[in-house]
C-alpha cells in the first residue's frame, strides 16, 4: 500500500533527474555517425547539417571521434569543409588530433575496454555571417585507405562562453 503511494513520486523524481541531467544549454547541435565496419575509406565523407539562427552569437565546433584500441596510429588527420546556406564553402582546414600519446602509446580520451571517445575543438569562436542551414563535411587525411579502427565520427556545435 505504501509502495503504491510512493511510486508516482519516485517516477516523477526519476524523470526530473533524467531531464535535468540531459540538459545542455550551450549545445546547438550534436550528431555522431557510425563508420561502416570500423573502416573509414577516403571516399566516405560524413556530412552534418545544422541550423544557425543567431548570427551575433559566437560558436565553437567540436569533432567527436570514437576509435578502437587497434587503431594503428597515434594521431588522426581530418579535414573539415564548412558549407554555408548558399551552398558555398565558407572555410576548410586540416586538423591533427592525438588519439594516443606519441611517446608512450597510451590511449587518450574517455575509454571503456578497448573503445575510446575523444572530443577536439576544431573551430573556436566562429561567427556565422548568415542565418540558415550549414553543413560540415569531414574527410580522413591519413595515408591508409581504408583507415581501420575508426568506429564513429561526429560534430558538436555549441555557443561559445569564453
Amino acid at each position: 500500500m505504501i509502495m503504491r503511494k510512493r511510486f508516482p513520486l519516485f517516477m516523477f523524481l526519476l524523470s526530473l533527474g533524467l531531464f535535468l541531467g540531459s540538459c545542455d544549454s550551450n549545445r546547438v547541435f550534436e550528431e555522431v555517425q557510425d563508420i561502416p565496419d570500423n573502416q573509414w575509406p577516403v571516399r566516405l565523407s560524413p556530412t552534418f547539417a545544422f541550423e544557425v539562427t543567431d548570427t551575433t552569437q559566437a560558436y565553437n565546433v567540436f569533432f567527436n571521434v570514437r576509435n578502437a584500441l587497434h587503431y594503428p596510429f597515434y594521431n588522426l588527420y581530418l579535414r573539415h569543409y564548412l558549407i554555408g546556406p548558399d551552398g558555398q564553402q565558407v572555410n576548410s582546414m586540416l586538423h591533427e588530433m592525438y588519439l594516443m600519446d606519441p611517446k608512450t602509446g597510451e590511449p587518450k580520451g574517455k575509454g571503456a575496454g578497448d573503445i575510446f571517445d575523444h572530443q577536439f575543438r576544431g573551430l573556436k569562436n566562429i561567427r556565422f555571417q548568415r542565418a540558415g542551414q550549414y553543413k560540415i563535411r569531414l574527410n580522413q587525411y591519413m595515408r591508409q585507405d581504408p583507415l581501420p579502427g575508426i568506429m564513429a565520427i561526429g560534430v558538436r556545435v555549441e555557443k561559445a562562453t569564453e
